[in-house]
């Protein structure tokens, strides 16, 4: 069954980019601290434990539970180097922007000068710096896209979606990142899919 869902993936992909166009222009056009700020709002206890625990979902850990899902729920072994191909796009691209083009970038927390405005989440460890883009998002959204080329329900498109835009949510509420990093994540995590079904029809090319 050597195929991809290039439709689903296409009207994922444009919907993710446009939302990531938005939340990118928003934070220009209302200031980067300001766009934080609205969206760092406090939502009450529900949200601050419902978003601690969610955040999990874009979590480097996650990988595993894809890879088992695919070879042992989907059964799509052939699949695997587009699992692998997309970890490591998306792992590098994430590390090449924090570290080489924008290292050190503040996070939150730091970057603001009156800590009293920022809602913060007791429990959640605060990081100071490399804010940019948000790998945890980067990486949802990459799990929203593999599963749209793996996966033949229109639910997914939405359902999918929404767990993506949650986590890049949840880092934003959790005042882990600002919304320019969640949109700059969800580029990288479009790309990084894209770089990697092409690495998968490769392959296929390859072995045939």
């Amino acid at each position: 069954m050597q195929h991809l869902n290039y439709k689903h993936f296409n009207i994922a992909a444009a919907v993710s980019f446009i939302a990531a166009g938005i939340i990118m222009a928003c934070s220009f056009i209302y200031g980067k601290d300001n766009f934080f700020l609205l969206l760092n709002t406090n939502l009450g206890s529900f949200a601050d434990h419902f978003f601690a625990a969610f955040t999990y979902g874009g979590d480097a850990i996650i990988w595993l539970v894809v890879l088992l899902t695919v070879l042992y729920m989907l059964k799509r072994k052939e699949v695997v180097p587009l699992i692998i191909s997309s970890f490591i796009a998306v792992t590098v691209l994430t590390q090449i922007c924090k570290y080489i083009i924008v290292p050190d970038e503040p996070r939150p927390i730091k970057a603001i000068a009156d800590i009293a405005q920022i809602h913060t989440v007791a429990g959640v460890e605060m990081y100071t710096v490399s804010s940019f883009p948000s790998g945890h998002t980067a990486t949802a959204f990459c799990f929203y896209l593999i599963f749209c080329l793996l996966i033949n329900k229109p639910w997914w498109l939405i359902a999918g979606f929404i767990y993506a835009l949650l986590v890049g949510y949840s880092r934003v509420y959790l005042a882990q990142h600002f919304p320019l990093d969640v949109g700059a994540g969800m580029i990288v995590g479009i790309i990084s899919v894209f770089a990697a079904a092409w690495f998968q029809q490769y392959w296929w090319k390859r072995k045939a």
